[in-house]
């Protein structure tokens, strides 16, 4: 098995703690232990805490808060792993064998597109449209019935999406489980945006609408705990059983420290609002970055529906790779190029730090703009 390089995650590895103005970041600015749990009592103790091995598929009151918010799981539907990044590699790891098919919708985050490959498999892309009339990221149905077929072993989806935001329909996401059932292929949801609305209705999830349906997700962006590396699978009992398994050969564990943390963060009061701050921040950050990509020019976007990004195509006449390397080497600002997506001319820009700390970085990146040669017309 060969692995190729994973570019963004490459990239911000690499870069993202030494720039001054890091905007590739998708998620809001992280809370503090203090700011979670709110109290001295839960602070200490948490110090009190024991450093020994957690229960390694989470402990039952973790599973047990992350299967309320999936209507009809249970503790056996769940497995915490380190992250929704572990999520998708455990489970792609479970199901992906040489000659499978795997149909993805991209633009997405391309970790399972890279696994999927290094397993074997052929990725057949599946395109949103970018329909500007509308105003929004479409999925083609008729698209995806064409694409998959009996050798198709799953459909990937992430919803709300990375890198555009946009997020499915209930109707979408039932018309997506007919086609799988209708192949006997299984559907990966990385739903790990959920529940970062601007608008503040939570998208519908893939759950309950097919029986082979998998949802990934975790705590490191609609909940501002990234460094937390809680993610979780639900999944049907003997999938998740087998895919603990399958946590064995990788990290085991989570951290102890961590699931008491995503207890305190899952308890449904506190859990409502986390989410609401998300929100708050991303109502109150959108705003300014519209007005910055309009006063700059040069640019066109359409609006995201939830996540602390926005993916704009730019008319200035330089392959993004090379514009993100001039803005971080000449100004400390990283960003994300569209080539890590497969789309060259684009951008992902992200908004969920503070004002004036988006601010200033966007300001490094219009005086980069100006010294480029104009933009073409659109």
């Amino acid at each position: 098995m060969r692995l190729e390089q994973f570019a963004m995650e490459r990239m911000q590895s690499t870069y993202e703690n030494l720039v001054e103005f890091n905007l590739s970041e998708s998620g809001v600015r992280p809370l503090t232990p203090r700011e979670l749990i709110e109290d001295t009592a839960g602070l200490e103790g948490l110090l009190d805490q024991p450093l020994a091995y957690s229960q390694s598929n989470g402990t039952l009151e973790l599973r047990a808060a992350i299967a309320l918010i999936y209507p009809g799981a249970g503790v056996d539907h769940v497995e915490v792993t380190n992250g929704g990044s572990e999520a998708n590699f455990i489970t792609t790891f479970r199901l992906i064998e040489p000659g499978d098919e795997v149909v993805m919708l991209v633009p997405n985050y391309m970790q399972t597109w890279g696994l999927a490959r290094a397993f074997g498999a052929t990725v057949r892309e599946w395109r949103l449209i970018e329909d500007r009339q509308a105003g929004r990221w479409r999925v083609d149905l008729d698209a995806l019935e064409a694409l998959v077929s009996p050798r198709t072993k799953l459909i990937v989806i992430c919803n709300p999406n990375n890198p555009t935001g946009a997020r499915l329909a209930a109707g979408e996401l039932d018309a997506i489980a007919r086609i799988a059932d209708a192949h006997g292929a299984w559907i990966l949801s990385d739903e790990v945006y959920r529940g970062a609305e601007l608008d503040g209705r939570e998208t519908p999830s893939m759950w309950g609408r097919s029986d082979r349906a998998i949802i990934t997700s975790g705590l490191s962006k609609a909940y501002g705990l990234p460094g937390l590396r809680i993610g979780w699978i639900v999944a049907p009992p003997p999938l998740v059983a087998s895919c603990w398994s399958y946590h064995d050969y990788v990290t085991i564990a989570p951290g102890v420290l961590s699931d008491r943390l995503a207890r305190v963060a899952l308890a449904p009061e506190r859990r409502a609002r986390l989410l609401e701050r998300t929100r708050g921040i991303l109502r109150a950050n959108l705003p300014l970055v519209e007005d910055w990509l309009r006063a700059s020019g040069g640019f066109h976007w359409i609006a995201p529906e939830a996540g602390a990004i926005v993916y704009v195509r730019y008319d200035h006449p330089i392959n993004s790779t090379a514009l993100v390397t001039r803005l971080r080497e000449e100004k400390g600002v990283l960003v994300v190029p569209g080539d890590h997506f497969g789309m060259d001319g684009y951008l992902r820009l992200g908004f969920g730090e503070p004002q004036e700390y988006n601010r200033a970085g966007l300001e490094r990146l219009r005086e980069l703009l100006a010294s480029l040669p104009a933009p073409s017309a659109a």
